[in-house]
């Protein structure tokens, strides 16, 4: 039995290797297309601004905020949040601020988004940006950047 064992380990290293090299992609591609999302909504509350307020002021019920505060935190939100997000600057903190976003999006438009398909589309934003606070930003975002490069200025090269 140990021999089955002992055989399988060396093709499934070699898988995990293998997928492991792509984690950098998968975790770019849920950063990019999540904060394309926000970023559009964002745009679409800025881009009719009086819409915007007659939502939150009586369609979207954000729970302890005044309808005028809750529509510029989340248009502030869906702004700068994924512009970080897409940059991997901050990665962790980013992913987390637009949960937060999401959430209350969700609690606050529950009845309208349960009646359709709108609520998928939220619980799979909210396991992609979950991806990236577990994560963080991968190979492809500048706090990877960052970090290489002040690990490498901390321990130079002997020859």
């Amino acid at each position: 039995m140990m021999g089955l064992i002992e055989k399988l380990q060396v093709p499934a290293e070699k898988a995990s290797d293998f997928f492991s090299w792509f984690s950098w992609l998968l975790l770019l591609t849920f950063r990019v297309y999540v904060a394309w999302v926000f970023l559009k909504s964002g745009m679409h509350k800025i881009g009719d601004w009086e819409t915007t307020l007659v939502l939150f002021e009586y369609e979207y019920q954000v729970p302890f905020l005044n309808f005028e505060l809750a529509a510029y935190l989340a248009t502030f939100g869906e702004l700068v949040f994924p512009i970080f997000l897409i940059a991997g600057l901050g990665t962790r903190y980013a992913a987390i601020a637009l949960s937060f976003v999401n959430i209350v999006a969700v609690v606050s438009y529950y009845a309208t988004l349960a009646k359709g398909a709108g609520l998928v589309w939220h619980y799979l934003w909210g396991s992609m940006l979950l991806v990236n606070i577990v994560y963080g930003g991968g190979l492809a975002s500048l706090d990877h950047f960052l970090k290489s490069r002040n690990s490498s200025s901390h321990h130079p090269v002997t020859a």
